[in-house]
């Protein structure tokens, strides 16, 4: 079932400037729980998911309600979660739905949506298999996606004994036939997997050097076939959902407090930055920067939500009364 908002809750996408912090009310609902604001290639159109749906609003409104937002036709596509990509050439939108496979959407920035098409092939049996979209090759080409199954088939995917088995992984896909590549194998949870901008380099969260905390998720960079990791950040806080900006610039996460399990809703949490080098890692002797503060987590900055121009990033929060 999609999120809904708590009684006296308010549903908010911000435009933020990183350098200065000053932040922008896009929209502010009462009524819909709006998540992972994606701003398009050409700078005209936020896109974020609501209730299942997939909905697009101009970069440029301010102080606007739920009223002002378009719904994204997606043909017979079930429901959708919270990780949405725009091709880099604006000719589609991909979606993960909660049947676990992903969707290529038209989309034509004028009038978009229309009859989708299935990107990923069938699921294999008793793994309870989900694919979760986080980013896209710079070509469109090909997608980097969270694979989540369990490591070997059973009668009941769904029993718990079993669920309690479930692994993430990151893994690259095909948009032209959902060929899938898997870049990880193991037990460690891992997510947000993105394409840096130049195409060279996968960004994600893990706990692969979490020493045994569960729950202590940190930023890693690798190649596209998974050698040359780095770790990228190493303190107490978890750190999820790592976005690199189009000049390459900058890095964005959300930042959960000590001990967080998972990337959950309705948290304290801190967005930061760091600066990157010519290397595409973290200026040496840089530090994080916090830039917001707000109360969210799970819809704030799921997907690539950074301005074609770098100069501003889109994310959601959920204030209460």
């Amino acid at each position: 079932m999609p999120r809904t908002l708590s009684t006296g809750q308010r549903s908010r996408l911000l435009v933020v400037d990183p350098a200065t912090g000053a932040t922008e009310v896009v929209l502010e609902s009462t009524r819909l729980l709006v998540e992972a604001p994606n701003w398009s290639p050409d700078g005209r159109w936020l896109v974020v998911n609501g209730d299942g749906l997939l909905w697009r609003l101009p970069a440029e409104a301010r102080g606007v309600d739920e009223t002002a937002l378009e719904p994204v036709p997606m043909g017979d596509v079930p429901e959708i979660n919270n990780d949405h990509v725009i091709a880099p050439d604006q000719g589609a939108v991909v979606v993960s739905a909660r049947d676990g496979h992903l969707y290529e959407v038209p989309w034509d920035g004028v009038s978009p949506g229309g009859t989708a098409r299935r990107v990923t092939r069938d699921h294999p049996v008793g793994r309870n298999h989900k694919n979760y979209l986080h980013g896209v090759s710079p070509d469109g080409a090909t997608l980097s996606v969270i694979v989540g199954a369990l490591p070997g088939p059973v009668d009941d995917p769904d029993d718990q004994e079993a669920r309690a088995g479930w692994r993430t992984n990151v893994a690259l896909v095909s948009l032209a036939d959902g060929a899938t590549t898997p870049v990880t194998d193991d037990e460690h949870p891992d997510d947000g997997a993105e394409i840096s901008p130049d195409g060279a380099w996968l960004w994600s969260n893990s706990e692969r050097a979490s020493s045994g905390v569960a729950g202590h998720a940190q930023l890693f960079r690798s190649r596209l076939d998974g050698d040359d990791v780095v770790q990228v950040t190493d303190d107490e806080r978890v750190n999820w959902f790592p976005h690199v900006s189009p000049d390459s610039s900058t890095l964005l996460w959300v930042s959960f407090e000590p001990g967080t399990r998972g990337h959950p809703e309705d948290r304290e949490v801190v967005l930061r930055t760091l600066p990157l080098g010519p290397d595409g890692l973290p200026v040496p002797g840089s530090t994080p920067q916090d830039v917001l503060a707000l109360f969210g987590g799970q819809g704030t900055i799921n997907v690539p939500c950074w301005a074609p121009d770098s100069t501003r990033f889109a994310c959601a929060d959920y204030p209460l009364a």
